[in-house]
């Protein structure tokens, strides 16, 4: 897995723009929940799809930033938890034990 770190508010525009044209999957990591360490693990042991750009933020450091995510996106933070951004929209969403890579998958080929 070739995380790109999400560590500035800036980059949320650059991922709306990128999102026009290839999904843009943001993954919302809390570094103290023992459940966001077990997702992230699964994530990273699977085949990722290579046509999307995958986000790593680390919502303990960053939480402006994950603020402004769930804003610019409208949903409801969760941690751990997947956005799935396509034409700038949020098209998918997933929390807890519900995230897996198969599904990724599924949504970022639609």
């Amino acid at each position: 897995m070739n995380w790109i770190e999400l560590n500035s508010e800036s980059q949320i525009k650059e991922i709306i723009e990128k999102s026009q044209t290839k999904p843009q999957v943001i993954f919302k990591h809390s570094t103290r929940c023992s459940i966001s360490s077990m997702a992230k693990g699964r994530l990273e042991r699977a085949s990722v799809p290579d046509n999307a750009d995958f986000y790593y933020l680390d919502l303990i450091a960053n939480r402006n930033i994950s603020n402004r995510v769930s804003s610019e996106f409208n949903v409801f933070h969760e941690s751990p938890q997947i956005l799935i951004i396509k034409k700038g929209e949020c098209t998918y969403d997933e929390s807890h034990g519900s995230i897996s890579m198969d599904e990724i998958g599924e949504q970022v080929a639609m």
